[in-house]
């Protein structure tokens, strides 16, 4: 294979792959130097990783500015450090007074632009150092608020514990964060179960390959 060839590659990531471990399974694949990813995915999050290769990595910052859209769910009366399943679960609390209409209504506060902190477990820098290693210490870093804008925030199942949504948002919007405030906003807590990126831009999950599908 030409290592110059300049591609849009479209994977679907798989389930305890960072970012990071899909482009070097290809680079090694296809013998390709010259490769990048254009939005990281968090090892447990799945879907829609962009990666682009020889000249079409000038394109990265452009796709990563694009539009997201997500599918996933929140379990509700239960929080972790890092508002997903990467860190332990706290006990759970009552919900039984949480109803779909409170559900619903929360949903609301965090529709259009809002002003969101990022999770402590994550790679943003803070002096130097990634905040999520801070963290690991028994850190607690401060990080501060950033706009971002939440266009759709859809509650697609209610089966409680578990809450299904449908987000679609800007670049720089932290699903672990919105799990977080969102159980903060019903009074129970939450953290993100399941997330699942099905959209950036014009670009589709339902047109990404797996990595077993992607041949030189």
């Amino acid at each position: 294979m030409d290592n110059n060839i300049d591609r849009v590659i479209l994977i679907d990531k798989p389930i305890q792959w960072t970012s990071f471990d899909v482009v070097n399974k290809l680079r090694r694949k296809l013998k390709i130097k010259k490769i990048g990813h254009a939005g990281t995915l968090d090892p447990l999050a799945t879907g829609l990783l962009i990666l682009c290769t020889g000249k079409m990595t000038k394109r990265i910052d452009e796709y990563q500015a694009q539009e997201k859209e997500y599918t996933g769910n929140f379990v509700i009366g239960q929080t972790t450090p890092s508002h997903d399943l990467e860190t332990t679960v706290s006990e759970a609390k009552d919900i039984s007074a949480i109803s779909d209409g409170v559900i619903y209504e929360a949903t609301k506060k965090f529709t259009g632009t809002i002003q969101q902190i990022p999770p402590i477990h994550s790679a943003i820098k803070v002096d130097g150092k990634r905040a999520y290693e801070l963290a690991r210490k028994g850190e607690k870093p401060e990080l501060k608020p950033r706009e971002v804008t939440v266009s759709a925030f859809e509650i697609t199942r209610i089966e409680l514990p578990i809450v299904s949504f449908r987000i679609v948002c800007s670049k720089g919007t932290y699903i672990r964060s919105l799990a977080r405030d969102f159980g903060e906003e019903i009074g129970v807590g939450a953290y993100l179960s399941k997330l699942c990126r099905t959209r950036i831009g014009q670009f589709h999950l339902k047109d990404a390959a797996t990595l077993e599908e992607i041949n030189p």
